[in-house]
């Protein structure tokens, strides 16, 4: 019987894999793009700042000052997985919405990204 559960939750899918909830117009970044996020500064409105270093190194700087670090990778759905030195883990889907480029974690939860 363990047996049998265990195969049938193989052949479900990743456990961790995630439904994201995208709306009409939601178009996920391509692997170029995330491949992009290297280098990059994404700014938030509540004047959070992502930073995604060359080589996977991830920092978040929050409005405060105060700064959380850890490290990016891409995974297979798309997302952007950040493990951070605390332990803490979180995958998020970037997509762009017209012209705007909007994070979409786990929850379901919005965060545009401020215009460069």
């Amino acid at each position: 019987m363990t047996r049998f559960l265990i195969l049938a939750l193989l052949a479900a899918g990743p456990l961790w894999a995630a439904e994201w909830p995208t709306k009409p117009g939601d178009v996920p970044l391509s692997s170029v793009e995330l491949d992009g996020l290297a280098g990059r500064t994404l700014t938030f409105y509540d004047d959070g700042q992502s930073k995604f270093s060359a080589g996977g190194a991830y920092s978040f700087t929050y409005a405060s000052g105060n700064s959380a670090f850890g490290t990016y990778s891409i995974a297979e759905d798309g997302s952007v997985c950040i493990a951070y030195r605390n332990g803490f883990t979180r995958c998020d889907l970037y997509v762009r919405s017209g012209e705007r480029l909007i994070l979409i974690d786990e929850k379901g939860d919005r965060y545009p990204v401020r215009s460069e």
